[in-house]
């Protein structure tokens, strides 16, 4: 059920795909997922989504069909508080830090380092719109709910309940789908947050009962730190991340003795006054397009067509602004705010890397109740040098650390699709701590506890629980939400009132796939 006053999500449900070629092992026709086209969607559902295995292309949402497809995809998130940088991402973040405060900086791609992080989803928009929804807006505005208080159990033989249904005619304009900007739409807690955990090994450590020691040095540093971020603001569109909320958040997260330097100490440090170069980081929304995304869109997507022809070798007729708008610019998530929530909000947006005053980068996010997600990337490819894949990454975990100061829920850091049968895509497993999603229970397993499974079977089921089942699956069938007639009905009553063929298996597939919750409160289109 949508928060409310908002409006609920609208979903076109396609079923399964047929077989598309596969942009990992070159299969013509073995990648294998579920679709449906979203008209309209809250943060909430798509969160709760994602923990099922989902991810969007644009307004098209998609679940691989993990034990058929040829290259399984697994959703991998990191644990963005806890995260420690490696050797090779401190690597690029001096390179970048070198590079702007020096200008000095050996312009060769480094081998060890992917190129692009988010290259599968230069795959997923070729598929994505062969199943567009051609449904005209007026069909998807309510006119009226149907209630029933007892909706039937249809998995019981008790025989049919004879409920009076109540129509209640309600105005077109209240239900129209909108942003509903003050109306934060944060339930439960996912079920799929849960987590397997390895028994804890016994190790040396440091003595937590007293308090750590500190030098004079790491002192020193860190007062100038304050002072540089009091003389600094992050921007962040509709809203400033003052300069007070930073020393907190690096206060936090200050590197202390013998401990390894965060993201922050190399973000967030005091630059020389003629530093040849200068680096900025913007988030604006991207849906409903906001003004500084309507006023840089051009830029952007000049960006977006070279890198697509550089990169991965797009003909130049194909990277087209209308491509680009409905990949990376549509997007079904409703702009959302809440008193506990980030001052940006939660929905969709561009976070752009402005250097020297140009656009070198964009990374395509979405912002949800308990994380950050990354959905895209595209880079100048003159600046392949300074590895904007990786960079970026890693500027996306230090942002939702930031966002977790404003928003307690908000801890993971969401990074698409682990793709263990294809090398190139393991990348994703070296930001760590990280979790992949069980594909049978949609219970976060550890990714030390699935590569040894992974090595011996590209399909497995993490959760070694064998008596666990997923909590999410569908139970009542009776209760999904239909749209039917720009009628809101649950299945029970639309049943009844179908003429035509039965269409029960679809939507008990439908409804086996998104889960009891997002069932209830998601709107099913059904002609």
């Amino acid at each position: 059920m949508a928060a409310a006053g908002g409006s609920p999500s609208i979903v076109e449900y396609f079923g399964g795909e047929d077989g598309y070629r596969c942009g990992y092992c070159k299969n013509e026709t073995g990648n294998l997922s579920h679709g449906m086209w979203a008209h309209s969607m809250t943060v909430q559902d798509y969160q709760d989504l994602i923990d099922r295995g989902w991810r969007r292309s644009g307004k098209y949402v998609y679940k691989p069909i993990m034990n058929q497809t040829c290259c399984p995809q697994y959703t991998i998130r990191c644990q963005a508080l806890r995260f420690q940088t490696s050797k090779s991402h401190k690597k690029v973040l001096k390179k970048m830090l070198k590079f702007i405060s020096k200008g000095d900086v050996l312009k060769v791609v480094s081998e060890e380092e992917p190129m692009d992080s988010h290259i599968e989803d230069a795959v997923a928009c070729d598929f994505a719109y062969k199943s567009e929804s051609h449904v005209s807006q007026s069909e998807l505005t309510l006119l009226s709910v149907d209630h029933t208080e007892g909706v039937e159990n249809e998995d019981k033989d008790t025989g049919e309940t004879k409920e009076e249904v109540k129509v209640q005619k309600v105005e077109s304009s209240s239900l129209q789908i909108h942003a509903d900007k003050d109306t934060p739409v944060l339930g439960e807690p996912s079920r799929s947050a849960k987590m397997v955990h390895a028994p804890p090994k016994p190790g040396k450590g440091a003595d937590l009962s007293k308090p750590p020691c500190r030098k004079a040095k790491d002192i020193r540093k860190e007062r100038k730190l304050q002072k540089l971020l009091q003389n600094q603001t992050c921007t962040s569109e509709g809203s400033s991340l003052q300069a007070g909320d930073q020393v907190l958040l690096l206060q936090n997260s200050k590197s202390k003795t013998n401990q390894p330097k965060t993201i922050e100490d190399f973000v967030f440090v005091s630059l020389p006054d003629d530093a040849p170069h200068k680096l900025e980081v913007r988030v604006v929304r991207s849906s409903p397009p906001s003004s500084q995304f309507k006023a840089t869109f051009q830029e952007s997507y000049q960006v977006y067509k070279r890198y697509q022809m550089v990169v991965h070798k797009d003909p130049p007729d194909k990277p087209t602004i209308n491509q680009f708008t409905r990949f990376l610019c549509d997007s079904p998530l409703e702009a959302e705010n809440a008193p506990t929530g980030p001052e940006c909000g939660y929905g969709s947006f561009h976070q752009q890397y402005w250097l020297d005053g140009k656009i070198i980068a964009v990374g395509v996010i979405d912002i949800l109740p308990y994380c950050v997600s990354s959905v895209y990337l595209y880079y100048d490819p003159d600046y392949s040098f300074l590895s904007l894949g990786v960079y970026s990454a890693l500027r996306e975990i230090a942002f939702t650390r930031q966002l977790h100061e404003k928003a307690p829920d908000l801890c993971f850091y969401y990074m698409g699709f682990y793709i263990h049968s294809c090398p190139k895509m393991r990348y994703k497993g070296q930001y760590r701590p990280s979790d992949l999603l069980c594909p049978e229970t949609y219970i976060w397993t550890p990714i030390e506890q699935c590569l040894p499974l992974l090595e011996r079977s590209k399909y497995c089921r993490f959760n070694q629980d064998l008596e666990a089942v997923d909590e999410g699956r569908i139970t009542e069938l009776g209760r999904v939400k239909i749209l039917h007639k720009r009628t809101m009905m649950p299945y029970s009553v639309y049943k009844k009132r179908r003429k035509g063929p039965s269409d029960e298996a679809i939507v008990q597939q439908y409804a086996s796939l998104v889960g009891q919750t997002c069932s209830e409160r998601m709107l099913l289109f059904r002609s």
